[in-house]
């Protein structure tokens, strides 16, 4: 999501955003012109700057001067904020609540589900018309990252970015151990017997799945629902939670086999610093293989600018789509899955001005302002095909995490209990990697997941 930083003028601004009268008319209401806003958790000089910086000089200026083409009267105001995610959800919550806020808004698409029941948010079809569900960005847009904007069968909001996770391994790690350096596994059985013949081979940790609490969501994003998917379960679905089924005693028997059999390293996982310190380890060439998202090519051993530099990234670093259990037992009988996180971008439902103010959420998603966006070392995966195939012509791995990936990735569920499902995820994750055997690990998160969501009447049996 597009939310990190802090300062007064942050602290200031983000109370402008109650002060932002929703949908005001410019002029106390003289004649036809409308004034909008529009509001995202970026600020000139701070958090998230060049989001802000593209609203405000190239969003605003380029959709007042089409709308004028058109006839129409429309200025639009940018109502900047740089806050941290929870006081930028807290404050969003408020106004829209309230009655308040900029016509155009951005959420994190973990929020979705929980803002549509509580009514802060409506479909966009209900709210603007027809001209919601025939914008021909749609077109553009994969089903699965549909899927990310979508709340029991309706679109509330349109994806503004999304990312996907796969299998990097270390080539020159696997030329020692005899493994192909386009490897490509098709079963959990094949990532085991690559992790196996790495062990042989001398390197310290075969493999890095991220569990336990100290990783906390990554432990959920980058660990349990992929494998969770692969084994073709949901954490939620059709409004029953997962509990001890099947597929989340296949996903923690994986997690018994790579640190009960040596082939991970359980001590990483319970460090606070274990996920900085795996990172370290494979730039390092001490990890052979480790699930991760884009974020690790692009911000981890990136060779300019990573947290964890690798020089040699683009020849030693390959990935991998992340395999089913067997081939077609994924979710939707996939033999590959992923997940994905991503942002969103919505029409407050308190706007006076719904069908202008749809215009401006679809012209800031229109493939010239993403191309735009993303120039200047921006580059990053957007939610439309057309404008990915222009952009990430240079970025192999992005490229293939938008081609090969994005169609078939899911997304986690967006409603209120959630966060703490994944919490009881990374427990039952932790108990594994600290010697509890799967099903008891998997029975045991069945009895917290009840306490969580009301009874086993909310989990699928």
């Amino acid at each position: 999501m597009v939310l990190r930083k802090r300062s007064v003028v942050a602290v200031l601004a983000a109370s402008a955003l109650g002060l932002a009268g929703c949908g005001q008319s410019s002029g106390g209401g003289g004649g036809d012109a409308i004034e909008l806003t529009i509001s995202q958790n970026a600020i000139a000089g701070g958090k998230n700057a060049a989001a802000a910086d593209h609203i405000a000089n190239w969003v605003i200026p380029k959709f007042e001067e089409a709308q004028k083409a058109k006839g129409k009267d429309v200025t639009v105001k940018f109502v900047p904020s740089g806050v941290d995610d929870e006081q930028y959800k807290t404050k969003l919550s408020l106004d829209l609540k309230s009655g308040k806020g900029a016509d155009v808004i951005d959420i994190d698409g973990i929020w979705a589900g929980e803002f549509a029941e509580a009514g802060y948010i409506k479909p966009l079809a209900e709210l603007v018309g027809p001209e919601a569900d025939s914008w021909d960005g749609w077109q553009q847009i994969p089903e699965a990252v549909q899927g990310l904007a979508t709340f029991e069968g309706k679109k509330y909001a349109l994806p503004v970015g999304t990312d996907g996770r796969v299998l990097y391994f270390n080539k020159t790690l696997f030329t020692k151990a005899g493994l192909p350096a386009d490897w490509q596994p098709t079963s959990w059985q094949e990532i085991l017997d690559a992790a196996a013949k790495l062990k042989s081979s001398g390197v310290p940790v075969p493999i890095q799945l991220n569990a336990g609490t100290a990783m906390g969501e990554a432990t959920t994003m980058q660990g349990v629902l992929p494998l969770l998917a692969g084994a073709g379960g949901e954490v939620q679905k059709d409004g029953k939670w997962t509990g001890a089924s099947q597929p989340l005693k296949d996903t923690l028997g994986l997690y018994q086999k790579i640190y009960g059999g040596g082939l991970g390293d359980p001590k990483l996982q319970q460090e606070a610093k274990g996920r900085d310190k795996s990172f370290q380890q494979f730039a390092e060439g001490k990890i052979g293989i480790l699930l991760e998202g884009d974020y690790f090519w692009r911000g981890v051993v990136n060779p300019k600018d990573g947290v964890a530099k690798m020089d040699d990234r683009d020849q030693v670093v390959g990935y991998a789509k992340i395999p089913a259990i067997e081939p077609g037992k994924g979710i939707r009988g996939q033999d590959f899955v992923s997940m994905s996180g991503g942002a969103l971008r919505t029409v407050n439902p308190n706007t006076k001005h719904p069908k202008e103010a749809f215009e401006l959420l679809a012209f800031t998603l229109s493939a010239d302002a993403l191309k735009e966006e993303t120039k200047d070392g921006n580059v990053r995966i957007t939610p439309r095909s057309d404008v990915n195939k222009e952009i990430l012509a240079g970025e192999p791995l992005l490229t293939y995490i938008s081609e090969q990936v994005l169609p078939l990735t899911a997304y986690r569920p967006p409603v209120a209990l959630y966060p703490q499902v994944s919490v009881a995820l990374q427990e039952a994750t932790a108990a594994v990697a600290g010697g509890t055997p799967a099903d008891q690990a998997a029975a045991d998160y069945q009895k917290k997941l009840e306490g969580l969501v009301g009874g086993a009447g909310n989990i699928a049996s």
